[in-house]
C-alpha cells in the first residue's frame, strides 16, 4: 500500500480537472476566504483565466503532499 493521496479511481461522473474557488475550499477543508488569502499570496496553485481562478487537482494534491513533507511548495 503506498501513502500517495492520489485517489486510485476519480468518480466516473467527475471529470473536472481544475476545481472553482468554492469547489477547491471545500476540497481543502478552509475557508473560501483563506483560499483567496492563499492564491493573493501566491502561496497556492491556481490558474487564473482572465477573471476566472481554477484550481487544478493535480497541484492541489501536490501542494498537500509538499505541505504534510513540510517541504518548499512548487507552483507548476
Amino acid at each position: 500500500m503506498t501513502d500517495s493521496v492520489y485517489p486510485p479511481h476519480p468518480a466516473a461522473d467527475d471529470i473536472s480537472l481544475a476545481l472553482r474557488p468554492r469547489d477547491a475550499a471545500r476540497a481543502l477543508g478552509i475557508s473560501e476566504r483563506t483560499l483567496w488569502s492563499l492564491t493573493k499570496q501566491q502561496q497556492i496553485p491556481h490558474l487564473r483565466f482572465g477573471k476566472a481562478v481554477r484550481y487544478p487537482r493535480h497541484l492541489l494534491l501536490r501542494w498537500l503532499e509538499q505541505q504534510a513533507a513540510g517541504g518548499e511548495v512548487r507552483h507548476g
